[in-house]
């Protein structure tokens, strides 16, 4: 994704919140999903905590990115994620990917 397709993810989304991520997507309009990270330093400070949520966003956006309609979607990081372990990431994110689903499921309806 380069830095318009951001832009356009950032201006018009579906939004899927929790403690310790922040989904934003919207349709692309192409045959696949894209996958932008957006993780603060300010909220990971080191680089191999950065590394880490980044390794486990990208494996589960792989195992679910058979999405109803295409999406480019952006994934933030927020204050206290690294301290969370990976089975809390794997929950948080399988709950955002079914919020997005049912958002486009809705927004297409």
């Amino acid at each position: 994704m380069g830095k318009s397709d951001f832009s356009q993810v950032f201006q018009q989304n579906l939004k899927s919140v929790d403690s310790l991520l922040m989904v934003l997507a919207r349709p692309n309009g192409l045959k696949h999903s894209r996958l932008g990270l957006a993780i603060a330093k300010k909220h990971a400070p080191r680089a191999v905590d950065r590394n880490r949520i980044k390794r486990l966003i990208r494996e589960s956006f792989m195992h679910h990115r058979d999405f109803e309609i295409a999406i480019d979607t952006v994934v933030l990081n927020r204050s206290g994620s690294v301290m969370k372990n990976n089975g809390l990431f794997f929950e948080s994110l399988e709950n955002h990917w079914q919020k997005i689903n049912q958002k486009l499921r809705h927004q297409s309806s």
